[in-house]
């Protein structure tokens, strides 16, 4: 199986902790991205999703321009480290209930990775035991006497 860092975002989008909801929904949709992370200064501090948006931030009734990422982001940040198989990210997707991870390498955060990419990493692994079944799938020889 492959690892997350084959199937990772690489340089994940940053906004700061200051950023309007309303701008990052902006960024996020410009960008095609469900998640930004949220740093202060040099520090990850946090990760603002399109799930926090829709449940934290819209519910309120506030002004999405008033309300900042930090008032519902989602702190500390889960992490996996890159060399990990994909089904680790996957299995702590599930028992933590999100669906967006930090990848780290060494400890410092070098992209993300998301139920989307691992459904393109499950559906290339399809293929290619399809392909694989195919190509090894032959027809009886049927013998002349």
């Amino acid at each position: 199986m492959s690892t997350v860092a084959r199937f990772m975002t690489k340089n994940p989008k940053t906004v700061g902790p200051g950023t309007s909801v309303r701008s990052a929904a902006k960024t996020m949709k410009a960008a095609r991205l469900g998640s930004l992370f949220v740093k202060k200064g040099k520090r990850w501090v946090g990760i603002v999703t399109d799930t926090d948006i829709v449940r934290k931030a819209v519910p309120t009734n506030k002004s999405l321009n008033s309300l900042t990422v930090e008032d519902i982001m989602t702190s500390p940040i889960c992490t996996i480290e890159g060399n990990r198989p994909v089904d680790d990210a996957q299995d702590m997707m599930g028992d933590l209930g999100i669906r967006h991870l930090g990848v780290t390498n060494g400890g410092d955060i070098v992209g993300v990775i998301s139920v989307r990419d691992l459904l393109r990493c499950y559906k290339r692994y399809a293929q290619s035991n399809i392909a694989q079944a195919v190509t090894e799938y032959s027809e009886p020889k049927i013998a002349q006497d």
